[in-house]
């Protein structure tokens, strides 16, 4: 068995709160591996941990076998992981196939400083890679629209396309149907589905269970910042402890 992530003895705290103890996680090449929890059990403190944001108090987090602790954010990004996250960080005033181009220029060619727009009627392969991935997620015909004039639930699918087109070989995606309809939500999960047989990881923060149910091979469960269940959908579906964690909280964080 292969493992992507391996994140050990990983401790966050501020000031007096314990947000993260003892984390012991192992995500497995190719799956997608949900994290679910009730308010406030420190799921985004784990993946902020993970993709550099904040840097454990104690533990370690292996990537494709290097130790990301102490790297910065865009190096974790370069390195393959890459974070969609719960609040859509789009380029408003931009098009949306403007805003897919613009990661996938600055993952090529690192922090850089010429003029993007410039350089974008230039880059044909990159605008067909941002083109296919606005197909992906549905929004083609929208690819001249500026990204804020369209609904939160395009503007989450949106940050979905800015990702996929990094090519990550770990993505983290933090609640990614939050403010869509049934609709958009049940495009999404075929979406993602499909990025499964391309052998993409995808970790899952999300609070609609139907679409944890629809995508996990594997859920762990956070609470009071200690996981204390992994298994199968079915195996956390039956768990006393779950059950017990979930009772009268909500699950959105």
């Amino acid at each position: 068995m292969s493992y992507i992530l391996d994140i050990q003895g990983v401790n966050k705290t501020f000031g007096g709160l314990h947000a993260l103890s003892d984390i012991q996680l192992k995500i497995e090449a190719g799956t997608t591996h949900a994290i679910i929890g009730p308010n406030g059990a420190g799921k985004s403190t784990l993946l902020n941990c993970c993709i550099g944001k904040l840097i454990p108090d104690t533990g370690s987090v292996t990537f494709n076998g290097m130790n990301m602790i102490g790297k910065k954010p865009h190096e974790i990004n370069h390195a393959g992981m890459v974070r969609v996250f719960q609040t859509p960080e789009i380029f408003p005033d931009l098009t949306l196939l403007q805003n897919v181009m613009i990661p996938a220029l600055a993952k090529r060619d690192g922090m850089f400083s010429f003029n993007p727009f410039k350089s974008m009627s230039r880059e044909g392969v990159i605008q067909q890679e941002a083109m296919q991935a606005l197909h992906d997620i549905g929004l083609e015909k929208s690819c001249d629209q500026h990204a804020g004039s369209i609904s939160r639930g395009d503007k989450r699918r949106l940050e979905v396309a800015m990702g996929l087109i990094q090519k990550p070989s770990l993505l983290l995606l933090d609640e990614p149907t939050a403010g869509m309809a049934r609709h958009d939500t049940n495009a999404t999960i075929d979406l993602l589905k499909r990025l499964t047989s391309d052998g993409m990881t995808k970790v899952i923060i999300e609070h609609d269970m139907h679409v944890v149910f629809s995508l996990a091979d594997t859920i762990s469960v956070l609470a009071q910042g200690r996981i204390i269940a992994t298994g199968s959908p079915e195996e956390i579906r039956n768990n006393p402890k779950v059950k017990e964690a979930y009772l009268g909280e909500s699950e959105d964080e």
